[in-house]
């Protein structure tokens, strides 16, 4: 990262510029700002590729389909402009060094490193074919390697470099020789079996510092790329295992990315998944960027309204005509602009995957502004409910009336999920369809026994594409803090029932047992034929039973079921609206052992005295 030369531009478009990351083959890319608060990295073209209106077309084409990409292993493109004197093209920032500055620094990833990279490749490789792209530039310079894994950059982007070599007038080949694939080397049909090769290529890279056709000049690379054996003699067995069937000179013989996921089955989360060298190297990077932020920052202004394109005159006569039926037409199917509206964009995504699903902080959430003016395709922008029955629930309505919920920390029976080819911010998507519709899972990497849930009841189309995309995009807002409820020192919502009750008392009334989460706000301890639960709600409040003391000024309210079932509940403080927060103790009794409500109380009071000030 270096600072801008004095006289430079300040501004990109709405983005305000504040350092140099770095230039390339296809143009110099630069640290922005945008209006709202996140950092992009915005790259402007080399001139020589804009002198042809051909190449604006193609830019601006590549450009659109780009930015259908969203998986969690790329960093998408947000914004571009064809119409520049200089093109420019803004995409998520992400701070981490490149593969081929981490391996030149640290040296080769350890095996179990190079997994999770392999895992995360193939997966940006999904979604980058799945909306109709190959990438035809995959290489070491183009991965980042961030705090949660990989991010593929530059997706889209090396077709039109191709496609405008005639512009530059070198007749070079676009891209790097080592990672080509034989068919880009020769000139032949590209597919995204091309893309798969490079992957082979840049696994047996990252294992050893060197790629598997590297020789003493570009020509003898490519040479080796199309007719030579590719160089396994220092690559660890389990990576060759991955990488040979990737590097076959046939593109028919390749294996897909979802067949690559597949063979690599479920990588486990980690919290360190680089050596340390590149976590330090990330760490300082992190440092840099508040450095840059910590300066002056230029003074952002508007951009210049785009004038729009000159069109023939229309007489009056017919342009009112066809006002007039435009007019008709919208009244006719009752659609409202908001309803096709494209969203906000989706924040500062400040958060790690691992961070932003920890329970502790899910707990902070408000889960009706996760999806909130979010827009899928087919169902327009999501409206939440406005009076949700459930603090880490909401409901979200689309177009035609669609329906998604969402559940933040809902317990995951594994019996009743099964395995789907999906990744969202790097993590499977698990999936459900007993409830006729279908539900999109993704468990939370510290706990497997709480997840993420979008349920789609819908049965026309395919309601689990449907939920799959709505769940990716949550899981994104979700690494972002503009989804956090406005602080309350009083309320119960951030604290975890399984560590409200007195250790010393559970010991004596639940000995031998541990808790359990059942969902964010439900805790179980389960030992010797007894069940406690211990829930922490906001919602109605309905007194059940007859008053009882709790100590520390809380009065609750007990009753007993059948001599083996005792429920206290009490109200902690009124909301808005009617709501309360409440805690609940419960407790079923094995027979013969007595009454369960003299230790449910005592359970219950040592909650109360715990918990903080209304």
């Amino acid at each position: 990262m270096k600072p801008l030369n004095p006289g430079e531009p300040r501004q990109i478009g709405p983005y305000r510029i504040i350092a140099e990351l770095g230039e390339g083959g296809m143009g110099r890319v630069v640290l922005g700002l945008a209006p709202d608060g996140r950092l992009v990295a915005v790259k402007q073209l080399h001139a020589q590729f804009a002198h042809d209106p051909r190449f604006r077309e193609r830019f601006r084409r590549e450009v659109a389909t780009s930015r259908l990409v969203s998986g969690a292993y790329t960093a998408a493109v947000m914004d571009a402009d064809a119409e520049a004197e200089t093109p420019w093209l803004a995409s998520v920032f992400v701070t981490g060094p490149s593969l081929k500055e981490a391996v030149d620094a640290a040296g080769p990833l350890p095996a179990e490193s190079v997994r999770l990279l392999a895992s995360g490749l193939a997966a940006a490789l999904t979604e980058i074919h799945r909306a109709g792209l190959i990438h035809r530039d995959l290489k070491p310079s183009n991965i980042i390697l961030t705090s949660d894994g990989p991010r593929v950059i530059d997706f889209g982007i090396a077709r039109v470099a191709e496609e405008a070599q005639d512009l530059t007038g070198t007749g070079a080949i676009i891209g790097s020789p080592a990672f080509m694939s034989p068919e880009q080397a020769g000139s032949g049909q590209i597919t995204g079996a091309s893309d798969v090769f490079s992957l082979g290529a840049i696994l047996v890279m990252a294992a050893t510092g060197r790629g598997p056709f590297t020789g003493p000049t570009a020509p003898q690379t490519l040479y080796n790329v199309v007719h030579g054996a590719a160089d396994f003699s220092a690559v660890p067995d389990e990576i060759r295992q991955l990488a040979e069937p990737c590097l076959a000179k046939e593109p028919a013989r390749r294996p897909t990315p979802e067949q690559i996921l597949d063979f690599l089955g479920p990588v486990p989360p980690g919290a360190a998944p680089w050596p340390p060298a590149v976590h330090a190297r990330i760490r300082q990077q992190d440092n840099e960027v508040r450095s840059v932020l910590a300066l002056p920052l230029p003074i952002w202004r508007p951009p210049p309204k785009k004038m729009a394109p000159r069109t023939k005159k229309i007489l009056f006569g017919s342009l009112a005509a066809v006002v007039l039926l435009v007019v008709a037409g919208m009244v006719a199917l009752g659609l409202a602009i908001a309803e096709h509206a494209k969203p906000e964009n989706p924040g500062v995504t400040s958060l790690s995957a691992n961070d932003a699903l920890a329970a502790e902080r899910l707990r902070l959430v408000d889960p009706c502004k996760v999806l909130a003016g979010r827009f899928v395709q087919e169902f327009g922008t999501l409206k939440p409910e406005t009076s949700p029955i459930y603090p880490a629930r909401c409901k979200y309505t689309g177009l035609k009336g669609v329906s998604f919920e969402l559940r933040l920390g809902e317990g995951v029976s594994t019996s009743s999920v099964e395995r789907t080819e999906r990744t969202a911010e790097g993590l499977p998507l698990l999936r459900s369809t007993i409830s006729g519709g279908c539900d999109s899972v993704v468990q939370l990497p510290s706990d497997r026994r709480l997840g993420v849930v979008v349920s789609h009841p819908g049965r026309e189309g395919d309601p689990c594409k449907a939920a799959d995309d709505v769940l990716s995009a949550a899981l994104t807002r979700l690494r972002t803090h503009e989804v956090d409820r406005a602080g309350d020192p009083a309320s119960l919502l951030p604290l975890d029932p399984c560590a409200v009750a007195d250790p010393a008392v559970l010991g004596r009334t639940m000995p031998n047992t541990q808790p359990a989460p059942r969902t964010l706000r439900i805790c179980e301890w389960v030992g010797g034929g007894d069940t406690l639960t211990v829930e922490l709600q906001r919602g109605a409040y309905a007194p059940e039973g007859s008053p009882v003391d709790l100590g520390s000024g809380v009065t609750g309210d007990m009753r007993e079921f059948g001599g083996s079932n005792c429920a206290v509940t009490w109200q902690h403080r009124p909301l808005p609206d009617r709501e309360v927060e409440h805690v609940a103790v419960r407790l079923l009794a094995r027979e013969g052992s007595g009454s369960p409500c003299d230790r449910a109380k005592e359970i219950a009071g040592s909650i109360a005295s715990r918990l903080p000030k209304p």
